[in-house]
């Protein structure tokens, strides 16, 4: 076989376990933007602050320990222990849940049948706030995080590349643990959204709310609910990307790349979130690697947001996006 062909083959697959990265951040707009319409632009940092969580109460970290130390002249730091990974994961979803409640309690319940424009901006500054909270509470210096999933080249694909084209495929075994975990979560939320009656409740409260709160919906129910789904997602890709790059602020601009995964896939489709980021990571490795010798490299910067652009002109409601239909 080609060499460029094995080596195609081999970026097509890199390709597909990094979109499913990009895919875990998309789903948690999707989620929002199913109940409420508002497109979170919070949810980037939300995954920052989830990441910054853990790795505190996996450290024992005491939170808010420099604004404690100024106010009080202490010097306290960390508890003297460190919370086992099995536990700090759990708690770390109870702050993501409160965080929820707090929420829709001091920001949404008062935004109700606002305009979109008006519940974005307030995203926008919860964002701010996150982050500055996460900065505060948790320090802003570079953390590694592990909860114990395996990284680096993955034995069995080279081996069995190797055997089947006697070339071994890089891939890396921390993205094909995120290619599960992503198929379990589409699952559960396609599931939930499907078959549950707080699911079809959702989905009621997307279509129209004011119909929802006619017939005994609980608009604030709802809202905590779908926002504690979309903390919970938002720590699942907190700990993928913090496992692999380190938990850093910069870990918060994740949110700009699932903006082209939602455009192509479609903003209110849970499976579209996943294809949208599988062709958005196979589309940038190939053209990479096809167009890094005519036009040079970081292409991958960029190409995302072109596909989109292209994307938009043909079929803006995205693949898996509801048509909208209007009587002219």
């Amino acid at each position: 076989m080609p060499d460029n062909l094995l080596f195609a083959m081999e970026a097509t697959l890199n390709g597909l376990t990094a979109g499913v990265m990009y895919a875990l951040v998309a789903l948690g707009f999707v989620l929002i933007f199913k109940a409420s319409g508002i497109f979170n632009f919070a949810q980037g940092v939300m995954a920052l602050f989830a990441a910054l969580t853990l790795v505190g109460l996996q450290s024992g970290q005491v939170p808010f320990a420099h604004l404690i130390n100024a106010i009080f002249g202490t010097r306290i730091h960390h508890f003297g222990w460190n919370m086992p990974t099995l536990l700090a994961i759990p708690a770390t979803v109870l702050v993501m849940i409160g965080l929820a409640i707090l929420v829709e309690r001091f920001i949404l319940k008062h935004l109700v049948n606002q305009e979109p424009i008006i519940l974005f901006m307030a995203t926008i500054g919860l964002a701010y706030l996150l982050e500055g909270v996460g900065d505060i509470m948790w320090g802003a210096e570079v953390k590694a995080l592990d909860v114990g999933l395996p990284k680096g080249m993955s034995g069995a694909v080279d081996d069995l590349t190797f055997g089947w084209f006697g070339y071994g495929f890089y891939i890396d075994r921390l993205e094909l643990w995120a290619a599960g975990i992503a198929a379990i979560l589409v699952a559960s939320l396609t599931i939930f959204s499907q078959y549950t009656k707080q699911g079809r409740a959702l989905r009621a409260v997307a279509d129209d709310h004011q119909a929802a709160l006619s017939v005994g919906i609980s608009l604030r129910f709802i809202w905590v609910l779908t926002w504690s789904i979309a903390g919970i997602v938002a720590l699942v890709a907190g700990i993928m990307w913090g496992s692999k790059s380190g938990v850093q602020f910069s870990l918060s601009l994740i949110a700009l790349k699932a903006l082209p995964v939602l455009i192509l896939g479609g903003f209110t489709s849970i499976p579209g979130a996943i294809v949208g980021g599988l062709i958005i990571g196979v589309g940038e490795k190939l053209f990479d690697f096809y167009m890094q010798p005519i036009i040079g490299g970081a292409t991958e910067n960029w190409f995302a947001y072109m596909l989109a652009l292209v994307f938009l002109l043909f079929r803006p409601q995205g693949l898996f996006g509801e048509r909208i239909i209007e009587r002219v």
